[in-house]
């Protein structure tokens, strides 16, 4: 499995969208053809400038204060909560989460829509083998995290923890390796136990 690290490596391409003009009624027909719960409005240049979501129909089916509004520009919520492709798939979570949304429209730098990320396609990152995990944090103590030749570290992973163990040139040097093991995608939890060698 390839480093899942952005939106762009875990998003849905193929995305479902709608104009502005779209009617009331083929707005529910698309969210129940697609099963979907929102559907992403775009202009003319396909630029996205809402979503229209079950939430945003649900009031009209209520009889409350909706006469007249019969089109997705008129029913959408905006402006939309959108993702970059390249932005990081825990910034796309947290996006979501503050947000309190299932899905998001994928928009690329003009704000055009290039695909929908969900919670489901976020949490694909927790797939990844353990090996693979461990083959990139070995990776990582030997070009980045510390001089070549001065630590010895020993990394084992199961089901997404990470357990490491050996020894540091120095105390503080542990909370940098646990903070920057924890953002290797796919890593569930950080568990260290150094030791520093004691000066002759």
């Amino acid at each position: 499995m390839k480093h899942l690290r952005t939106v762009d490596d875990v998003m849905t391409h193929a995305a479902v969208s709608i104009d502005r003009g779209t009617a009331f009624k083929d707005i529910v027909e698309a969210l129940r053809m697609w099963n979907v719960s929102a559907l992403p409005v775009l202009s003319e240049e396909g630029r996205v400038i809402g979503v229209v979501s079950e939430a945003d129909l649900l009031p009209r089916e209520q009889g409350t204060g909706t006469a007249g509004v019969t089109t997705a520009e008129q029913l959408m919520t905006r402006p939309a909560v959108t993702v970059t492709m390249d932005a990081a798939i825990p910034a796309a979570a947290r996006l979501m989460a503050r947000s309190h949304l299932k899905r998001l429209p994928v928009v690329d730098g003009d704000g055009r829509l290039t695909g929908v990320v969900s919670r489901g396609d976020l949490l694909k990152v927790y797939l990844r083998p353990d090996a693979d995990i461990a083959a990139e944090i070995r990776e990582m103590f030997v070009q980045q995290l510390v001089p070549r030749g001065s630590v010895e570290v020993h990394v084992h992973v199961a089901n997404g923890v990470v357990y490491l163990n050996g020894s540091l040139p120095e105390p503080a040097l542990e909370d940098t390796v646990v903070r920057a093991v924890g953002t290797v995608p796919g890593v569930v939890d950080v568990k260290a136990d150094f030791s520093v060698p004691v000066s002759a």
